[in-house]
């Protein structure tokens, strides 16, 4: 079964869910707004298989004062033409999901969320590798920020990501309605650590971040982190060149009638840098249980070492730099995976394995909510009306 289930919503359960939606009265234009705000909330909680306009339109029954002859067409104007501040909307959700989840414990969990489209106006649509169908195929991508806390999770934030063919074309900008603020070149990783930014500055506590490898190999992306204040747990892929003993590097040296050294080099007799898949095939694992799940113990063979970067070795990219942690998971059916973290060096494995594995709940969700349809996909595409339903 593909979608998810929804019991049907008794009396109780509405009033709170009226009362949450007029809590974000103050963040519309007009009382009007905050109205259909309500109906479109009832909508996407309440069960039915398609979560578009008319569909919700039809099942939700409307409150006094929302009588129109056309509620499709209402619902659709809220959606597509109707102006707020957005950024302002999921501030005041993301401070009134704090109050009831915020610890210092938290945890930002980095991913992709896609959605599958047919055509080519949705904004950043393109073909690219699709996680809610597990392959390529047409779609848009948006970076998201989730929250893991001990008493649950919950996300925080996504934004677009605009591919380059995107950008190149101004006239297909404007005619989805991209903002010029907005029409900038970001790797996924440089939005990550704006999303981040902003959250961080409202306060919401939390010290570790959490990525898979499509964001852990950017060494920009770990840096910033780093730079943050940051502690990571971020997925590599196995090109990944890493040192087992640290390396011994050769200061620039003086030109004698050539071009002068800029960069350190490897001194002669030091470690060589080596791939993580042949230091894998080498390194022995040991079985972790991480917790309990609902069919038993969840549990794989991991090793913890520390390692120094090696990308970049020959230039002396790497130079300097300080250890890291490598953590390597062997999955049920044999597969490797692969962590950079820059946690303590006195980080246990069974909590380094731990803090990697929390990702687990928001893929779940994500995978749900994909084959639910409960990420609301609003029709024409446009800019503005991802983002409010984003």
């Amino acid at each position: 079964m593909n979608r998810t289930y929804t019991p049907d919503l008794n009396p109780d359960v509405l009033d709170r869910l009226a009362a949450y939606a007029a809590s974000f009265r103050a963040d519309f234009n007009r009382p009007r707004q905050a109205a259909w705000c309500g109906v479109y909330l009832r909508g996407l909680v309440q069960d039915g298989d398609r979560k578009s306009v008319e569909p919700m339109a039809a099942r939700v029954p409307l409150s006094e004062g929302l009588d129109v002859a056309d509620p499709d067409q209402a619902l659709q104007q809220f959606l597509g033409q109707s102006t707020w501040d957005e950024q302002a909307v999921l501030s005041r959700y993301r401070a009134t999901m704090a109050a009831k989840f915020a610890d210092p414990a938290g945890i930002f969990v980095i991913d992709d969320t896609t959605f599958p489209k047919q055509g080519t106006h949705s904004v950043g649509v393109q073909r690219q590798y699709c996680g809610a169908l597990g392959k390529k195929a047409n779609c848009q991508c948006a970076v998201s920020v989730h929250y893991v806390a001990p008493r649950g999770h919950y996300p925080l934030n996504m934004r677009l990501y605009l591919p380059e063919g995107w950008l190149a074309d101004p006239k297909r900008l404007d005619k989805a309605k991209v903002p010029e603020a907005e029409r900038r070149s970001l790797t996924k990783g440089q939005i990550a650590l704006e999303l981040l930014d902003r959250i961080r500055a409202e306060g919401l506590p939390g010290g570790l971040v959490v990525a898979d490898s499509g964001y852990g190999v950017s060494g920009p992306f770990r840096d910033g982190l780093a730079e943050r204040g940051l502690h990571y747990v971020v997925g590599v892929t196995d090109e990944m060149l890493v040192f087992t003993e640290e390396p011994r590097w050769d200061e620039p040296k003086a030109g004698t009638g050539g071009r002068p050294q800029k960069r350190r080099r490897l001194a002669e007799g030091s470690p060589r840098p080596v791939g993580l898949k042949e230091l894998a095939a080498r390194t022995p694992r040991r079985k972790v249980t991480w917790r309990e799940g609902t069919k038993g113990p969840m549990w794989g063979r991991f090793a913890w070492l520390r390692v120094w970067p090696g990308q970049g070795w020959a230039t002396g990219d790497c130079a300097g730099a300080e250890p890291i942690w490598l953590l390597i998971e062997e999955q049920a059916d044999g597969k490797l995976k692969y962590a950079f973290s820059n946690l303590p060096a006195d980080t246990s494995r069974i909590r380094a394995v731990r803090l990697w594995r929390s990702r687990w709940p928001v893929e779940t969700c994500q995978a749900d909510c994909t084959s639910s349809d409960r990420w609301c996909s609003t029709p024409g595409g446009g800019y503005d009306q991802r983002r409010r339903a984003a």
